[in-house]
């Protein structure tokens, strides 16, 4: 009994020891909050086959976060608006032009990452200052006024998810019959397109605009492999997101890795294990093989 007593107090320290620097808390709260709003918000986007859209728009908040910044804005209100911008720019060619979505979403994203990262680079000429953090997150420099408007964005969209959930559950899986039904698509369609955008944006610390991607997708495709309904999809990937998170943020501190990255390699050796091994889509599963 004494050896796994000793185990039991050496993981229970090895838990606390971080808790007692102040970087660290606020860095777990953010890693918890965009863990299951990533996972709750991606689902939608996971059964919609819309991954290159969030892929999109992550990418489009780069020059409002820049101009937010060179006008000392808020930068999350500066992003919120060039990701709405770039949607609406994305639906503007769509529906005006005969580009289809999937080219309509590459143009804007490259076009607006494209701006972003040159006036990122103007920035930093004039203020000799490191932006590179908004690119691949620097979720260990979070203040408390960020730690705030996050809990701020994940309050939101959380809200709005639970009071709309059975029209998106709708529009979701069966967009046609929603319109056919008399429910507003389009207001359904930029409501979610304006979800994403908050969700983004709330990561951006995290993670970054580059790596935001994997948490918005790989949560909910792997609880996908585990579960059907859109519902259990949302909470199995809550849960993933929120254990991915908070096991990178560990990994950081003990073994001095890159926050962001270790939380997306994390959650990615999740979906690898459920792709290999979940009872009814597991690749190396004798029953899935058999079929």
């Amino acid at each position: 009994m004494r050896p796994l007593r000793f185990v039991l107090i050496f993981m229970l320290e090895a838990l606390i020891e971080p808790l007692q620097y102040g970087f660290m808390q606020r860095s777990l709260i953010i890693a918890i909050l965009v863990g299951l709003l990533c996972a709750v918000v991606g689902s939608y986007l996971m059964v919609q086959r819309l991954a290159l859209l969030g892929d999109a728009i992550s990418h489009s908040v780069l020059p409002g976060l820049a101009i937010a910044f060179m006008i000392g804005a808020n930068i999350f209100v500066g992003a919120f608006i060039a990701g709405v911008l770039s949607t609406m720019a994305i639906a503007w060619i769509r529906t005006r032009s005969p580009i289809k979505e999937d080219a309509a979403m590459g143009i804007v994203f490259s076009a607006f990452f494209a701006l972003g990262i040159t006036l990122i680079t103007v920035v930093q000429k004039d203020n000799k200052i490191d932006l590179n953090h908004f690119l691949f997150g620097n979720i260990l420099g979070v203040t408390v006024n960020e730690v705030r408007d996050t809990a701020i964005i994940a309050t939101i969209v959380l809200v709005v998810v639970v009071l709309i959930y059975k029209e998106l559950l709708f529009y979701t899986f069966d967009p046609l019959g929603a319109q056919a039904a008399g429910l507003p698509v389009n207001r359904l369609n930029f409501g979610l397109m304006l979800l994403i955008a908050l969700t983004i944006v709330a990561s951006m610390k995290a993670v970054g605009v580059i790596l935001v991607l994997s948490l918005l997708i790989t949560p909910g495709a792997t609880a996908y492999l585990l579960v059907k309904r859109l519902h259990e999809v949302m909470i199995v990937g809550a849960v993933i997101g929120v254990f991915s998170s908070i096991s990178g943020m560990y990994l950081s501190y003990f073994y001095n890795l890159p926050s962001g990255p270790a939380i997306v390699l994390v959650v990615s050796g999740l979906f690898l294990l459920a792709l290999l091994f979940s009872p009814k889509h597991g690749v190396l599963m004798p029953n899935v093989n058999q079929k």
